[in-house]
């Protein structure tokens, strides 16, 4: 890169060639941002998830100019992460755009080539069979043998994480037919749970074991009922915000808080809230 000081008028006027050289600049160890300069794939990680849900979150308001802004937002990270890889001899953004471009060409054979696929269903179970293979030739150099949970993301977040670790498992036949014996099965953990509970003195690492169950199975029925078990507890959590700020806002039309109000009242207003009051 030229040592001169970069300038506005420096940048390419291009959308996609201006956006890399400001990231290349932001990393100018002579030029650029200290903050930028001293960031790594690990410190970055956490802005790219987050980047990421704030999409999802736009997405889920209908929000168009967020979304824009958001997608924007991830675009960088991306650009980010080819840049250091970039510094670091490993890659570069080209290389990036290149290998996705590649394995959409390789996993749409009906598009790009002459194989049939009628449904959107047929083409799920084609993506996945490609992309199974595609695990098994980068583990052909190592000697065991290919599972059907490899290459599931360990960063996932939890709740994301089980639901694909079921996906894979049911694959190979190991799931239930129907949602009933799913339903059992949070009823066993539950009562699992209630066990512990009732010994009195528990171990934490024991009421998190049975716990952690209860989550599993849970997740396990929303793959059952075709529900993305984060849309729904995002749902969740934004009617549960929804009537607790009414509450908030009925408790303070008395000159009150929740903190100095009793659990009864607070339900009773809950109801309310519930009721649409």
């Amino acid at each position: 890169m030229d040592t001169a000081r970069p300038t506005v008028e420096s940048l390419p006027a291009e959308p996609l060639a201006r956006l890399l050289a400001v990231m290349a600049w932001l990393r100018d160890r002579r030029h650029g941002c200290p903050w930028d300069i001293e960031q790594s794939f690990r410190t970055i990680a956490p802005y790219t998830i987050e980047e990421a849900y704030e999409v999802a979150d736009a997405i889920a308001r209908g929000d168009l100019p967020a979304l824009k802004e958001e997608l924007g937002d991830l675009l960088l990270q991306v650009v980010y992460h080819a840049q250091m890889a970039h510094e670091a001899g490993a890659f570069d953004f080209t290389d990036v755009a290149a290998a996705i471009a590649d394995k959409m060409v390789d996993r749409h054979p009906h598009v790009f080539g002459d194989a049939k696929v009628a449904t959107a269903e047929a083409q799920t179970v084609s993506w996945e069979a490609r992309k199974a293979a595609e695990r098994a030739a980068k583990k052909s150099d190592d000697a065991r043998p290919a599972g059907a949970l490899d290459g599931i993301a360990l960063a996932l977040p939890a709740l994301l994480r089980a639901e694909k670790i079921q996906k894979r498992a049911a694959r190979v036949g190991f799931d239930w037919k129907d949602t009933a014996p799913v339903i059992d099965k949070i009823e066993e953990e539950l009562d699992e749970l209630r066990a512990e509970l009732a010994r009195g003195t528990v171990a934490q690492d024991r009421l998190t074991d049975e716990l952690g169950d209860v989550l599993f199975a849970v997740a396990n029925l929303a793959r059952h009922l075709k529900i993305d078990p984060e849309a729904a507890l995002r749902a969740t959590n934004d009617k549960f915000e929804r009537r607790f700020r009414y509450i908030e806002r009925r408790l303070a039309e008395g000159g009150r808080t929740p903190s100095n109000a009793t659990l009864e009242e607070m339900e009773a207003l809950w109801q309310e809230a519930k009721s649409g009051v």
